[in-house]
């Protein structure tokens, strides 16, 4: 994956915002304001990629345990944050699973009113 592909891939996703609110390295992808994938450009652009996205915890000890390139959110809570490596043992499509898996968690947290105004602003 490249940042191109993860780019394109979370701005995709209905109600997607970009932001840099901690520095002008770390790109953050928001729904209704809140964070549900971030990664440091400088990683990127150094060959050693990776990307803090959300996830349920039970699901994130499984991935933790199967998959080298899954760890504990780095910055993050542990429990609900897990920091993957791109282009390591976790096949690119796992990766778009849980930027999805990720994003969905986030949205489906909204209030109601919030996901009818991003599902009826993208139509």
């Amino acid at each position: 994956m490249t940042i191109t592909d993860f780019y394109d891939f979370c701005l995709a996703k209905k109600g997607v915002t970009e932001h840099f609110p901690f520095d002008e390295d770390t790109l953050v992808f928001k729904v209704g304001g809140k964070m549900f994938a971030l990664s440091s450009l400088s990683e990127w652009e150094k060959g050693s990629p990776s990307m803090n996205l959300k996830c349920d915890p039970e699901r994130a000890l499984e991935l933790r345990a199967e998959y080298d390139g899954i760890n504990p959110g780095f910055h993050m809570s542990k429990v609900h944050w897990n920091t993957i490596t791109v282009n390591s043992d976790v096949p690119v499509k796992l990766l778009r699973e849980l930027i999805t898996h990720s994003y969905e968690l986030i949205f489906n947290s909204l209030t109601k009113k919030l996901q009818a105004e991003i599902l009826q602003k993208d139509n």
